[in-house]
């Protein structure tokens, strides 16, 4: 599996979390621990997208 770096930044009573390496995987959360799994499952869906769009070209 890919290892990417995640970074993440609370903004007031947010969290917000990105992948620097794989635009379009951002999300936020209002906890941490929530940030993360939504951020797991942005970079899935990003991942799955590419590919597919990968087999198309």
């Amino acid at each position: 599996m890919d290892k990417f770096n995640a970074v993440f930044q609370q903004d007031e009573d947010w969290w917000i979390a990105w992948v620097e390496e794989l635009p379009g995987a951002n999300t936020q959360g209002k906890t941490l621990e929530e940030a993360r799994e939504n951020l797991k499952e942005a970079v899935q869906m990003v991942l799955e997208t590419n590919r597919k769009l990968a087999r198309r070209a």
